[in-house]
């Protein structure tokens, strides 16, 4: 069993550390960073329990914006208060925006086998970063026949439909599952309530409602006020985050005539080779605009606009979710949504990572590889990371 260490122990310095080393070796997209998180701050460091971490989870798959940024926000939150949640965000998403930035001003970007070999080789380790989660986590929450199997249901709902909607459907039904079984005791919560208290959570609601509604009447005004109302517009209605966010901006860059179809589709090439969030993706979308704002301020307030919505409506539904939680009924419905989460992570374990990591003999092994060290040899995510990209461009080069 985990030990994990009481809430608001660290400090933001140590938070920033850790998040900036996974902001720097986290590859594969927001269902791969869950993994690194859970190895990280479940296994590795004790933060947190499987429980408290999938609740944590099915929370931000609920919710608009960037799921996996969310989770780390939150974890910053219970480490070391609203500095660490600023410590968390700061770390994760940095390297990945200053790198994405610096390919908007020089277009530099990855080319030769070599470099192409490196890429598919961290997609396939993504593969045994999540596989492993996948197997943790199935041990701890899907411990009897009943929970195993709302997970197999949520293989299923996902199969019917697939996508962000499909995910929340699957947990949803796992919730109502769950709340069927009536197993769940009394529990103490994620112990965040007590950094967001409900007025904080109340005004953080009011914001995200009123800058929603608000900035579409200012946009006309000045050109800063309308990329501020594009970028938050697609962090504020989409759910599941990464490439789900892509087609919003699109229409809010490329059809006003801000960015151009090949500059777009170029940055989102470049935002593959990069770890971290997929959402860094609007510090190139905005050093790159055809008005002004551009450069260095159009990067800062795309990225700013973009992460905002799913910051401001997890901070207004934390505390009221932690008082939730320590219902009976509403524990029994948590371990029919936690079930569920392991049931979405496992079918992305399929569709897209393994599908799109997996595509040789090869790369399998390359995958089976990271999957033992992860597993059996207790080796750190980072150095599977980069054995990783090693083997990538190995493979590459033996044609």
């Amino acid at each position: 069993m985990t030990k994990t260490t009481p809430p608001g122990r660290g400090s933001a310095a140590e938070v920033f550390a850790v998040f900036l080393r996974l902001g720097l070796t986290s590859f594969g997209g927001p269902i791969a960073h869950l993994g690194y998180f859970r190895e990280e701050f479940v296994v590795r460091r004790g933060w947190l329990g499987d429980a408290a971490y999938a609740d944590l989870v099915a929370l931000c798959q609920f919710l608009p914006g960037p799921a996996s940024s969310q989770v780390g926000f939150a974890l910053g939150l219970r480490r070391a208060g609203w500095a660490g949640a600023l410590a968390a965000f700061a770390g994760f998403t940095l390297p990945s925006a200053l790198i994405l930035f610096g390919f908007a001003m020089t277009a530099a970007h990855v080319s030769g086998p070599l470099g192409q070999g490196a890429l598919d080789g961290l997609k396939t380790v993504a593969v045994a970063i999540v596989a492993q989660a996948v197997w943790g986590m199935s041990r701890t929450l899907c411990p009897d026949r009943s929970r195993a199997a709302i997970a197999l249901g949520a293989v299923a709902v996902l199969a019917a439909l697939p996508g962000a909607g499909g995910m929340v459907a699957a947990i949803a039904l796992g919730a109502l599952a769950g709340l069927g079984l009536g197993r769940g005791a009394p529990g103490t919560g994620i112990p965040v309530s007590g950094r967001v208290t409900p007025r904080q959570g109340a005004t953080a609601l009011t914001l995200f409602a009123g800058l929603l509604c608000g900035l579409p009447l200012l946009a006309g005004l000045a050109q800063p006020l309308a990329v501020a109302d594009s970028f938050y517009r697609a962090g504020a209605l989409v759910f599941g985050g990464g490439h789900v966010v892509l087609p919003l901006l699109e229409s809010g860059t490329v059809a006003p005539g801000w960015v151009g179809h090949d500059a777009f589709l170029a940055g989102y090439g470049a935002a593959q080779a990069v770890p971290g969030p997929l959402f860094t993706f609007a510090a190139y979308l905005g050093a790159v605009l055809g008005p002004a704002p551009n450069g260095l301020v159009g990067a800062t307030l795309a990225l700013a606009a973009l992460f905002l919505p799913g910051f401001l409506i997890l901070i207004g539904v934390l505390p009221f979710w932690d008082a939730l939680r320590r219902r009976a009924r509403a524990q029994s419905a948590m371990q029919g949504a936690n079930a569920a989460v392991v049931g979405v992570l496992g079918a992305a374990l399929y569709d897209p990572l393994f599908t799109g990591g997996i595509t040789d003999l090869r790369h399998f092994a390359l995958g089976l590889a990271g999957f033992l060290a992860l597993t059996l040899w207790r080796a750190p995510s980072w150095a599977v990371v980069l054995l990783g990209a090693a083997g990538g461009a190995a493979l590459a080069l033996a044609g």
